[in-house]
């Protein structure tokens, strides 16, 4: 019996960084609430942008925040994981001088701070992601605890993020690619999936009662602590191998469509 669902957001809800949910998935979600069911929203992005993409679903939804580091239910921050502030001034520094071409975003708990004066990235935080931030002519000068620093890189940034900043950082802070464009970093102890066994525990909930979804590699955690796992055909191969099943991509409505077959109209799944 499911009494936990979690589902990535980015490229495995909804298309990368678009701010709104689909009707049928708003209808779903509070299908699920009617009978119990918990549904998880994880997400490397921010609270105030994972919150606006369920907007009118909000009530009933558990947030995972920044891959893991901030959760979040019924407006009550219920788990922060800040970062090292010296591991966070030294990627902020070392992406300035050595990879201008990238954008920074510094998170805590109740926003963001950026430095970048790139008009098209700023519109894409904006009116893309949703996020509440503030523009710095200096985030290292913020007196405040981060939870994530993000790195972003128009197009892609595998390459760099796999050969470069990845290697660089993987034994001082949980580092992963988010989606085709960012790389964030965390506190060590930061991942999707020891969120998710937090939230278990919180509700005492079983990995055998435990349904998710998602596409990247910051997925996998969550993959691990679930019974029952699903990549989108789109995900990455990797995140595939990790996965029990694979659904249908965020094109074709997949994580509805799954959950609709199996859960909404499936009498031995009902709370």
């Amino acid at each position: 019996m499911i009494r936990l669902i979690a589902s990535d957001i980015d490229g495995t809800l909804i298309k990368d960084s678009t701010p709104d949910l689909y009707p049928e998935m708003e209808k779903a979600l509070k299908e699920l609430a009617g009978r119990g069911i918990i549904f998880c929203a994880a997400s490397g992005r921010q609270y105030h942008s994972i919150r606006n993409v369920f907007r009118n679903v909000d009530e009933d939804i558990v947030y995972i925040a920044e891959n893991g580091a901030q959760i979040r239910y019924k407006e009550k921050d219920i788990r922060i994981s800040p970062m090292k502030r010296e591991y966070a001034e030294a990627i902020v520094r070392q992406v300035r001088e050595s990879y201008r071409f990238c954008d920074i975003v510094a998170s805590t708990p109740d926003g963001s701070f950026v430095e970048s004066r790139n008009k098209e990235f700023l519109d894409l935080l904006t009116y893309g992601y949703r996020n509440k931030f503030t523009l710095v002519d200096d985030v290292l000068r913020e007196d405040v605890e981060f939870v994530k620093i993000a790195v972003y890189q128009k197009e892609s940034i595998l390459e760099l993020g796999e050969k470069v900043l990845i290697p660089k950082w993987q034994d001082k802070v949980k580092v992963c690619i988010s989606g085709n464009e960012w790389v964030d970093f965390m506190d060590l102890s930061v991942d999707k999936g020891k969120a998710l066994a937090f939230i278990q525990d919180y509700f005492h909930i079983s990995k055998e009662e435990t349904m998710v979804f998602g596409d990247n590699d910051n997925d996998i955690g969550m993959m691990q602590a679930a019974g029952e796992s699903y990549a989108v055909e789109t995900a990455r191969e990797n995140v595939k191998a990790a996965a029990k099943y694979i659904c249908p991509s965020y094109l074709e409505k997949g994580v509805y469509h799954t959950l609709k077959d199996l859960i909404l109209t499936e009498r031995q799944y009902i709370v």
